[in-house]
């Protein structure tokens, strides 16, 4: 069980890579768009993370609050890059955009900081 739980938390940091460096990219580049990778990559992450909660739950030793605010961030990013990816936006609102990285750092320092 240890080796899939290292597998499904490698999964879920490769996640976190897409989003944040499909967001990156996207910014350095000055075209303030979201991309499919920034798709797949929260799509990958809200997964195993529901997976990966099943598991530490079913261990007892789950910080449920932590992992609450963590599902709920998710799924608003989620939401924030999902709807102008399927409608094919070209850009986004900059207050959009940044809010997106934004809430991209603060799930990360929620991730880290949050024991």
């Amino acid at each position: 069980m240890d080796f899939v739980h290292l597998v499904l938390r490698y999964l879920h940091l490769l996640g976190f890579a897409a989003v944040f460096g499909g967001w990156l990219v996207s910014w350095l580049s000055g075209r303030f768009n979201f991309n499919t990778a920034m798709l797949y990559g929260i799509a990958v992450q809200l997964a195993t993370g529901i997976v990966l909660y099943g598991i530490v739950a079913a261990a007892g030793d789950a910080n449920h609050a932590k992992l609450g605010v963590k599902f709920l961030l998710a799924l608003l990013l989620a939401v924030m890059i999902a709807i102008p990816v399927w409608k094919k936006r070209d850009k986004v609102a900059a207050g959009h955009f940044w809010a997106t990285g934004g809430l991209i750092a603060v799930t990360a320092g929620v991730a880290v900081f949050w024991q």
